[in-house]
């Protein structure tokens, strides 16, 4: 797996079970949680859009688990680092 680099600002921390450290940019955060909050998608297009966000990134994902960190995301302020944890639970290393 290639490891991104940016600055501290830039970035949110993802802890892999490996113990390295994914930056993921709070600009692409910020633009999935925007599509999340602004689409109008129904939950299992909200999943398919979090899966997409993080299988472009290298990462599998089960969609079951996407689509149940959708309906917690719907339920709660959908915070930057919100998301970040559910992302944490989701992104399986391949």
């Amino acid at each position: 797996m290639q490891q991104r680099h940016s600055t501290s600002e830039e970035v949110n921390d993802m802890i892999l079970p490996s113990g390295m450290v994914e930056k993921f940019p709070i600009a692409e955060l910020q633009d999935l949680r925007n599509g999340l909050l602004q689409s109008g998608l129904d939950s299992w297009q909200a999943a398919e859009l979090v899966s997409s966000f993080l299988s472009g990134r290298g990462y599998g994902v089960s969609r079951q688990r996407a689509r149940d960190a959708v309906t917690r995301l719907d339920g709660i302020s959908c915070s930057l680092e919100t998301m970040q944890e559910e992302l944490e639970k989701l992104a399986l290393v391949m």
